[in-house]
């Protein structure tokens, strides 16, 4: 399952929005640093209407969406990688996220404290990304003492060292280890530092209801920051979010729309996520259910097959395949059938977003 975990200062809106993107999370959304104690985490159904067309086609007992697991992980200060307010453990639990979101406060409130005294999306992110960076940096000094016995006698040892000896150069320079290109042969030698940097980043910026349709200052600021890293970003309004989950659903697209935005920030975060992380989906149907599988862009038909069950890749014939919106077209897999519209893909086939599938396998 997909991990994101929600960073930022104390006070930028973390906890409201990760109580809201989690209808039934327990973290504590109160105006003073270092509430959120314990990282508190929330799984959440990814939003596709795909699936109800798809259920209803097949006349499905049961819809699956895939699934992401969001971890609220409290307010980071200036020298957390020196331990300052929570850091060290706060830095360890980001070090197990897939991506980090971090959300970055774009709105003025006299009644919301902000640590640094005034709103500064800019230099904010910065203190975290510095403490990240710093954090990652320890880690690699510590682990390039560790091999300088085997960078004698093992060359998996001399590849590793050399390549963090790049990253450690761009750290030191305020850098980030994502930026430090790295061969297939180097990175799964880095992999098991979970370097902090090397994470994929999307920027929230959390902003007042009035900002959400077109932005404003603040968030052109962090765009700007975004485009130069190379990360993405979405704006989203936490106390919108925090007012979403008490209307009815019927009612939210009509709120949603008065504010000039056609989907909440459960959707926009998402979406990003998966354009971050080069995720694709791809979906099963039948009576029983139908269902959503997120995998990694560029997998093969086998390699899908395995995200149900290893059996699957490791007996893989073929897989009957077909794209969402053609098999709308037809009407029923049957139909699709007669109409000569249902693929059969090999081995070879690489998995296209919204492909609806059936494989056939031997045990």
């Amino acid at each position: 399952m997909l991990k994101a975990g929600i960073v930022g200062l104390p006070n930028v809106g973390k906890s409201t929005l990760f109580n809201a993107l989690v209808a039934n999370a327990q973290a504590e959304a109160a105006n003073y640093p270092f509430c959120t104690i314990e990282p508190n985490s929330g799984v959440v159904a990814v939003p596709d209407p795909r699936l109800q067309q798809l259920s209803d086609l097949s006349r499905s007992k049961e819809i699956i969406p895939t699934r992401v697991e969001f971890v609220d992980i409290a307010g980071l200060v200036k020298g957390a990688s020196q331990g300052e307010g929570l850091g060290n453990k706060f830095l360890a639990n980001i070090r197990e996220v897939d991506a980090i979101v971090h959300v970055v406060r774009c709105f003025e409130n006299d009644d919301v404290i902000h640590v640094s005294g005034s709103v500064g999306p800019a230099r904010d992110a910065e203190v975290i990304n510095l403490e990240l960076g710093l954090s990652d940096l320890a880690q690699v000094e510590k682990r390039r003492e560790r091999l300088v016995k085997q960078v004698r006698t093992s060359k998996e040892a001399q590849l590793e060292d050399a390549a963090l000896a790049r990253i450690q150069a761009v750290l030191e320079q305020g850098g980030a280890a994502r930026s430090v290109d790295l061969t297939d042969e180097e990175a799964p030698l880095i992999k098991p530092l979970g370097l902090l940097t090397a994470k994929p980043i999307i920027y929230a910026t959390n902003v007042s209801e009035d900002d959400l349709a077109s932005g404003n200052a603040f968030t052109e600021e962090v765009k700007a920051l975004a485009a130069q890293e190379g990360a993405e970003t979405v704006r989203i309004s936490a106390q919108v979010e925090a007012e979403l989950i008490e209307l009815p659903e019927e009612d939210r697209a009509e709120f949603l729309a008065g504010l000039g935005v056609d989907e909440g920030g459960l959707q926009s975060l998402i979406r990003a996520t998966y354009r971050l992380l080069g995720l694709r989906t791809y979906f099963t149907t039948g009576e029983k259910e139908t269902r959503a599988w997120t995998i990694q862009a560029g997998m093969t038909a086998p390699q899908a097959a395995g995200v149900i069950h290893t059996d699957f890749e490791r007996g893989f014939i073929r897989a009957q395949t077909i794209g969402y919106q053609q098999l709308l077209e037809a009407g029923s897999l049957a139909e699709a059938r007669n109409k000569g519209w249902l693929r059969a893909e090999g081995k070879e086939y690489v998995v296209a977003e919204g492909d609806v599938m059936e494989f056939l396998f031997n045990v």
